[in-house]
């Protein structure tokens, strides 16, 4: 199914006449005459080359190099959504981008700048936060010793003042050893500094300990906020570390053990004089790759936002390469390799157009011989091709979920825009919920310009696709809620009062009792005094049960006459005289006379029980109706309609299958007398013999008989349940007024009575949860599901086969907006 608004009307009934067309397109024109049919969307190609692989055909190379240039376009893409920045959609392509060999030296160049931007950029920011690193190592760790050397001085002060009995418990215990051993025979400590994850940093003070057996001294401080780590380029909680040791084979285990835990090490000196000497030094050079930094991402998002304005119409450009010659890819070489040869499906009206953008793909290559078209003759189901526009489309959509009808078959879209929704609003019938659904439906309406052009979420994206469907559903929900006399539950005086009024002013609005005709009959849908009254479930159950065998009988009336014009289009008198006309007289003899019935009781007052009269219509054909008569001579009419059902199922079982075992006899006499085949047309050789092939098929009769029997039995016990499984149009429509009655009597009005502000805010907010949520939601996906099953099963199984295949033609307005992996 292809959307075109542009095109002359057509009747919607049957499927567009389509023709098999042989086309012989010259190699030097075939790329832009694939182009022009491609533009134009209206020829479906068949593949020739479906024995061959993708790596077989011919251009084969062309792909590989289109799906390269995607792949880059694809990096481009990932790497401004990483920077944040957004492709434009209004820019114009020059002259040069439009060659496909300029735009791929193009793509290759800015890929090599990009990534060359990027290994710079990567470079200079692991160097950015090593030296990062590097200068809280020198804070923290000089930290250390200037706290050290505080303490030593202080120390050294107590000693001098105090005499040696008289010091603190504060004091080195090896004191006086320290005093008397010579300074040079000291042991001098080494030290390992740098940086270890925060979650590691137990796991790795504990193994220090246990590798070296508690010989070394470990200092760790806290580092306010993440860093950035060089090697992976992730924000990471960490720790400074400082570690003092003696001798080397502690060191190499230390340094294992840093390796193990992933921890940044860097030199540091005990020199206060040195430590803030780097300090300022690896302070200016951050500043100066700050700098460098900062100037290469401005120019490298000057790059991409470069190629942002051009990504749309690049990408485009290389889709629409990579399709056609995928296209070409399905055409065969003519033997002279001179030529292309191309079969595919297109409507019979758009014949001229084809033949006309083929010869301007010959006039604008400047070919000496131009593209041959020619239709073909052949007996092959062709594509279902409609033209819709955007409201007709979701429609269709429906019905094509259920099966694509076959060719020229009856279209059900055209009567499901109406029948859809109505008998949605049968079961959804309030207007004040049929105002909020249209309210909704006009949001995407007004806004479908902008909503089109987006990438929305799955259910978003559903309910904008089917935006006219359901402002259909609304329209008829505010339709039969006017017919209910529904408001959100509430029912309005909207076409004038009330035909009852009260006997004495002792008769309360809650009963029926006191209350008489004083008016004409109200004019249009449900009396408003009916609800709130002791008899509204039963009357309104009564209403909306008739009226749901009523549109059900109407319906199902309605798809069997459509498979007698199915019949009399493919002039199929079999299917007229021996299953539409016993199919018509059975339903109606049944379901068609409880229809008569009800309208009969309606227009006459009759107390009638139609049970009674259905039941003992099958088990006392001939006893006497009494009171449950309606009109002069049932009785008589009752035996006739049973007869004629009885009869109506023979009818439909036997002589079908008898036909059509003569007219199998009648084609296939004399066959053994076959045609001198002239050989001249090898195509049309070939097809006379598929035919004679299929021609000299057995025919089954048992099988024959055996598929009719199935059908038989099916529509019999089919014309019952259907009719019943349309009493869900009565079940959910009370649902529906039931929950909404319950909605506003125990949670608005009774929230209304405590007289209190907050009690009554928080109701209002229940309440219009409740109806959002349960009514406008629930209610609304379950009346759309039943309304589906209804023209799914009672409706379509009637006459529609659905075993169609639908009309894809190769067209670039189809291409998919996501990228191709």
């Amino acid at each position: 199914m292809v959307t075109e608004d542009c095109w002359p009307t057509m009747d919607l009934l049957r499927s567009e006449p389509m023709q098999l067309v042989h086309l012989i397109i010259p190699i030097e024109s075939s790329r832009r005459a694939i182009s022009y049919l491609g533009d134009l969307g209206l020829f479906q190609f068949k593949d020739l080359n479906a024995e061959k692989s993708p790596f077989q055909r011919t251009y084969a190379a062309q792909i590989k190099r289109c799906g390269e240039m995607a792949r880059r376009l694809r990096f481009f893409r990932d790497q401004m959504n990483k920077a944040g920045l957004s492709h434009s959609t209004m820019s114009t392509m020059s002259d040069d981008d439009n060659d496909l060999d300029r735009l791929e030296v193009k793509l290759t160049e800015l890929e090599a700048d990009l990534l060359e931007m990027n290994s710079n950029n990567e470079q200079l920011q692991r160097t950015y936060s090593e030296l990062l690193e590097y200068k809280l190592v020198l804070q923290k760790a000089g930290g250390f010793f200037c706290s050290a050397q505080s303490s030593a001085t202080a120390q050294q002060r107590e000693i001098e003042v105090q005499p040696l009995g008289e010091r603190s418990i504060d004091s080195p215990l090896l004191l006086e050893q320290e005093m008397t051993t010579d300074p040079s025979k000291h042991v001098k400590l080494g030290s390992v500094s740098g940086l270890v994850p925060r979650e590691k940093s137990l796991a790795f003070e504990r193994i220090l300990f246990r590798a070296t057996r508690g010989n070394v001294f470990l200092k760790q401080a806290v580092v306010n906020g993440p860093v950035v780590d060089p090697v992976s380029g992730e924000k990471v909680e960490k720790n400074v570390f400082i570690i003092f040791y003696s001798g080397e084979r502690a060191k190499n285990k230390i340094l294992k053990i840093c390796e193990a835990f992933r921890a940044n090490r860097y030199p540091f000196t005990d020199d206060l004089g040195k430590q803030f000497q780097m300090i300022t030094e690896v302070s200016a050079k951050l500043s100066e790759l700050k700098s460098t930094i900062d100037a290469g991402l401005l120019h490298r998002n000057s790059l991409l936002q470069t190629i942002g304005h051009q990504y749309e119409q690049w990408n485009l450009l290389v889709k629409k390469e990579k399709s056609i010659y995928h296209t070409l890819n399905m055409l065969s070489i003519d033997v002279t390799k001179m030529c292309l040869v191309a079969e595919g499906w297109c409507p019979v009206s758009a014949s001229i157009q084809i033949q006309n953008a083929l010869q301007q793909a010959t006039f604008d290559t400047n070919c000496q011989v131009g593209a041959i078209f020619q239709v073909l003759q052949t007996k092959e189901s062709p594509p279902t091709y409609f033209r819709t526009n955007k409201f007709t489309s979701a429609f269709q959509e429906i019905v094509d979920a259920y099966g694509v009808a076959k060719y020229q078959e009856a279209n059900p879209g055209v009567y499901t825009i109406v029948t859809f929704p109505f008998l949605f609003a049968v079961m959804f019938g309030d207007w004040g919920h049929g105002i909020c659904l249209l309210l909704a439906t006009l949001y995407f309406i007004i806004r479908e310009r902008k909503f089109s052009s987006q990438k929305l979420g799955d259910i978003i994206e559903m309910t904008f696709g089917g935006r006219y469907v359901i402002f259909m559903m609304a329209l008829f929900s505010i339709y039969t809620g006017l017919i209910y006399n529904e408001f959100f539950s509430v029912p309005f005086e909207i076409f004038g009062p009330s035909a009852y009024g009260c006997r004495d002013p002792s008769c309360r609005d809650a009963t029926t009792a006191g209350l008489t005709k004083v008016r004409d009959t109200y004019p249009f849908g449900v009396d408003p005094k009916w609800h709130g009254s002791r008899s509204e479930l039963p009357f309104l159950n009564s209403l909306k049960m008739k009226m749901s065998i009523l549109l059900g009988v109407a319906q199902m009336n309605l798809g069997i006459v459509l498979s007698y014009f199915n019949a009399k289009y493919f002039a199929d008198k079999l299917n007229i005289w021996y299953q539409f006309v016993p199919q018509m007289i059975f339903l109606n003899s049944l379901f068609g006379y409880l229809s008569l019935l009800i309208i009969v009781k309606w227009c006459t007052g009759s107390k009638a029980d139609l049970y009674h009269v259905m039941i003992y219509m099958f088990l006392s054909p001939f006893e006497d109706l009494g009171e449950n008569q309606l009109f002069w001579g049932q009785g008589f009419l009752q035996v006739l309609l049973l007869l004629s059902a009885l009869v109506a199922v023979p009818w439909m079982l036997f002589p079908k299958p008898y036909f059509l075992k003569k007219q199998h006899e009648e084609r296939h006499q004399g066959q053994s007398y076959a045609l001198l085949l002239t050989g001249e047309d090898p195509l049309e050789d070939d097809q006379e013999d598929n035919h004679n092939s299929k021609g000299h098929e057995e025919f089954e009769f048992s099988e024959i008989f055996v598929h009719q029997l199935i059908h038989t039995i099916e529509f019999v016990l089919g014309a019952v349940s259907n009719t019943a499984s349309y009493l869900r149009l009565w079940a959910l429509s009370l649902a529906h007024s039931e929950l909404s009655s319950v909605f506003y009597d125990k949670v608005l009005l009774l929230a209304w009575g405590f007289n209190n502000v907050i009690i009554l805010i928080i109701g209002i907010i229940v309440f219009i949860s409740a109806t959002v949520g349960v009514l406008l939601v629930m209610e609304t996906l379950s009346a759309f599901l039943h309304a589906l099953r209804l023209h799914w099963v009672e409706f379509q199984n009637k006459f529609y086969e659905g075993a169609g295949y639908k009309f894809c033609p190769f067209s670039f307005a189809l291409l998919s907006s996501k990228d191709e992996d």
